[in-house]
């Protein structure tokens, strides 16, 4: 078995991985990625390929290198398709939005890591993590090309997506590091890439569809004009089967998809929950839907990913550099993310908790009802606000839908709440039991009020 030594270890080659190496790197430790792909497949990850905020990246990688990767610059809209109600909602988007190629951006990243000095191991499947005597995360096993290898480090950062191996080897006990997950709180995503015949009319929007279930949305991503990100998300208790026909059925009735070509096929996990309450333990750190830093409603996840990969290795590079890994060293980090987007995504998952509490239909009328901007501010902002006249005229297109909407207030006032709890995310672990324990309190009266069953 051979032995590799580095500063850092980061498993996963994701926007997450390659933004904390790159970060890492250009302070000048060594650091390694270790990648279960190959070096041709690597970066090739299903996705819906839109991005918001793709106006900013962290400096790691400059922005110039992923640019090619933006396929349409164009969009600058949602379109929401509410079958139930025979209507159709455009809905700005705030920020700068683009559709990508996931697979060109994803070796463009890796390409920039590697100009910042990062290496890279392909082939290599992990097995284990290393840990010492007192719970520290020292390295990790695995086997590379089919031989075991064994990288020992200071650090470990895990960019190894949902649902991580790492997680499930390492011993956390002792630790704030959040082992409150299960399935449930996941999506399964299918997409495929389509060439259509002709240029489609929507190609300025990101198209999203209800399907008969409240756990499942449709999306259509205009990666050019006859290049569609077509694909499907999911909860996990869903059947999947049931749902991926759904998708392939409204791509028969859709007439601009007729004579169209398959080129590609992919499914993923994706968290669709807050994210982790602590992503630290010793010597570890988790980055990116290995801490479920993604947009619980919408499932966006690159922009989150890249800024969550900056924070943990500019941590990482103070924590080696003081030559202490600890949990209180590393909790920056988690303040960081909280204070970015991490409170808002976590006000955010308060819509999914009530949406599995509410009918499909009543859910759909509640949604054409509310004006489309305000609707925006909902999916992407965790909060908003309406006069008493936008109110008044929701109110009147809603008639029939009153209780769902008296729902949806009551539920929206403990978001605002859980959102401003979240502002007071604490500086330290030692105070960590008291903030969940507060937070708990309002979860379980947003249980009580939507009707949900508890998530976590």
């Amino acid at each position: 078995m051979s032995i590799d030594e580095y500063d850092v270890v980061v498993a996963g080659a994701g926007t997450a991985g390659c933004y904390a190496a790159a970060t890492i790197a250009n302070e000048g430790l060594d650091v390694v990625i270790v990648e279960r792909k190959d070096a041709e497949e690597a970066g090739h990850i299903a996705c819906g390929d839109a991005l918001k905020g793709a106006d900013a990246f962290p400096e790691a990688i400059p922005k110039e290198r992923l640019e090619p990767a933006f396929t349409n610059t164009g969009v600058d809209h949602g379109r929401f398709e509410i079958p139930q109600e025979d209507t159709v909602l455009e809905i700005p988007v705030p920020g700068e939005l683009a559709v990508i190629d996931r697979w060109e951006y994803g070796r463009r990243i890796i390409a920039g890591a590697e100009d910042a000095g990062v290496d890279f191991h392909y082939d290599t499947v992990i097995n284990d993590v290393v840990q010492a005597g007192d719970g520290r995360v020292t390295g990790l096993r695995a086997k590379r090309k089919g031989d075991p290898v064994t990288y020992e480090s200071d650090l470990v950062i895990d960019g190894a997506g949902s649902l991580s191996l790492l997680q499930d080897k390492a011993d956390f006990e002792g630790t704030t590091f959040d082992t409150n997950v299960r399935y449930s709180q996941f999506c399964s995503a299918y997409r495929e890439i389509v060439e259509v015949p002709e240029p489609v009319e929507w190609d300025d929007a990101l198209v999203f569809k209800a399907t008969d279930r409240a756990a499942g949305y449709l999306w259509y991503f205009p990666r050019t004009s006859t290049e569609i990100n077509a694909g499907l998300g999911f909860q996990m208790n869903e059947e999947p089967m049931q749902l991926v026909e759904a998708l392939k059925r409204d791509l028969r009735n859709r007439p601009e998809f007729e004579g169209a070509e398959v080129t590609d096929k992919l499914g993923a996990a994706l968290p669709t929950r807050r994210p982790y309450d602590s992503a630290v333990a010793p010597g570890y750190m988790a980055v990116g839907d290995a801490a479920g830093h993604v947009n619980p409603t919408t499932g966006g996840g690159i922009a989150g990913a890249a800024y969550a990969g900056k924070y943990a290795g500019e941590q990482a590079v103070k924590a080696v550099s003081d030559g202490d890994v600890s949990e209180e060293n590393l909790w920056r980090y988690n303040t960081r993310v909280m204070d970015h987007f991490g409170g808002r995504y976590a006000g955010l998952d308060v819509y999914n908790v009530l949406a599995t509490a509410v009918d499909v239909d009543d859910l759909m009328g509640l949604l054409a009802a509310l004006p489309g901007e305000k609707l925006a501010e909902a999916l992407y902002e965790g909060s908003t606000s309406m006069s008493f006249g936008l109110k008044l005229k929701a109110a009147v297109k809603s008639f029939g839908y009153w209780g769902t909407i008296r729902n949806f207030y009551q539920t929206k006032t403990l978001a605002d709440e859980l959102l401003d709890h979240y502002g007071s995310y604490p500086t330290s672990p030692a105070a960590m039991a008291n903030w969940t324990g507060e937070r708990d309190a309002i979860m379980d009266r947003i249980y009580e009020t939507t009707g949900a069953d508890a998530k976590y």
